[in-house]
C-alpha cells in the first residue's frame, strides 16, 4: 500500500504471525472433524458433476444397490452420464457447455437424439453430432484437441466425429481426484 515506506506496523504485515484475526486466532481453523472431511468430499463431487443434493443422493442409493464397492459404483454412474462423456470426449470445453449441448438436443446416441444430461450410457453406445453441426468451426477446433485427452474407456473417431463407450471407467480414471470412500462414510452415518 505504501510501497517501500511500509514498516513493521504496516497493515500488510500485521496479523500474519501465528495468530489470525479475532480473540482466538486461527488455532481452531486447521482442525477439521471427520464429518467435515466427509461432507467436503461429497460436496466437491456433487459440484464437479453439477448435481443437486437430491440427484447425488439418488445416485448413491443406486450405487449402493449394485454389486461391488458403493464408492466405485458411484463414480462409474457419474462418469457414464451423457453430459460427462461429451465433456470427456472433448466435444465441449467445459462440463457446463457439455450439459448445454445435450440439453439443446445437439447430441445423438446410437443415431437417436437425446436431450437428457443424466442419460446413462452403456458399453457400445456411440455418441456423435447431427450432420449439420459437424461443419461448425467451434466443434472442429474442439475435435482437433481431443485425440490425446480421451480416457481409455472411451474411443474417439476423429473422421466421423464420433465417440464410443468401449468399457467401464475404473476408480482411478475419473476426471477429478475424488475419494469415494469418504462419500460412502458420509452416507453410512
Amino acid at each position: 500500500m505504501k510501497g517501500e515506506r511500509c514498516t513493521s506496523n504496516c497493515a500488510l504485515n500485521r496479523g500474519r504471525g501465528k495468530n489470525g484475526p479475532g480473540q482466538h486466532g486461527t488455532s481452531k481453523v486447521n482442525k477439521m472433524s471427520d464429518y467435515a472431511k466427509h461432507l467436503r468430499e461429497k460436496q466437491k463431487a456433487k459440484r464437479m458433476y453439477g448435481l443437486t443434493e437430491e440427484q447425488f443422493s439418488n445416485y448413491y442409493k443406486t450405487a449402493e444397490k449394485m454389486k461391488g464397492s458403493a464408492g466405485d459404483n458411484l463414480l462409474k454412474l457419474l462418469e457414464l452420464r451423457l453430459d460427462n462423456v461429451v465433456y470427456r470426449l472433448g466435444l465441449a470445453s467445459s462440463k457446463r457447455m457439455a450439459r448445454q449441448i445435450v440439453n439443446h438436443g445437439n447430441i445423438l446416441v446410437n443415431e437417436k437424439k437425446i436431450d437428457v444430461p443424466r442419460y446413462r450410457l452403456k458399453i457400445g453406445d456411440v455418441i456423435t453430432f447431427p450432420e449439420k453441426y459437424k461443419a461448425n468451426a467451434v466443434i472442429k477446433k474442439l475435435v482437433e484437441k481431443t485425440v490425446s485427452s480421451v480416457p481409455t474407456w472411451l474411443s474417439f473417431d476423429k473422421s466421423r466425429i464420433a465417440g464410443t463407450v468401449v468399457g467401464e471407467p475404473l476408480a482411478g480414471e475419473t476426471s477429478h481426484p475424488i475419494n469415494s470412500q469418504l462419500i460412502v462414510e458420509y452416507y453410512s452415518k
